[in-house]
């Protein structure tokens, strides 16, 4: 299994060959509570490391899912349209958001690994 890379702004990505699974993490789901609602871009959009990729919903708030690296969306979660709360259930698993080809692998060297992630979610606290 490649390893997980993440953003400080609580993505996370995980290169599967020449593509990139993307969505929020645990922490992230945890902060925003019950997700009601999920908006994912069209499969062909490309999409800017750090610009908007995808936007989630909770009772609480609405927050923007930011591209932790840059591409073309190859395919998206539409399972998360009808059922919102799986970003809930499995964040790090069934609840990702979308897929990308990578345009510039080399992004993901600039992202944390696990421990760095930890490590700053930790001073959030």
């Amino acid at each position: 299994m490649s390893e997980t890379r993440y953003t400080r702004d609580h993505e996370w990505v995980r290169q599967e060959g020449d593509v990139a699974v993307i969505g929020i993490t645990d922490y992230a789901q945890s902060q925003l509570g019950d997700v009601v609602y999920v908006e994912l871009p069209e499969i062909g959009r490309t999409v800017e490391q750090g610009r908007e990729a995808a936007v989630v919903e909770s009772a609480k708030a609405a927050s923007e899912v930011y591209a932790p690296v840059s591409g073309e969306v190859v395919e998206v979660n539409g399972e998360l349209l009808g059922n919102p709360a799986q970003v809930n259930a499995d964040a790090m698993g069934e609840g990702w958001f979308i897929k990308l080809r990578l345009a510039d692998p080399k992004q993901l060297d600039g992202l944390m690994d696990e421990a760095s992630y930890q490590a700053f979610v930790a001073e959030q606290e």
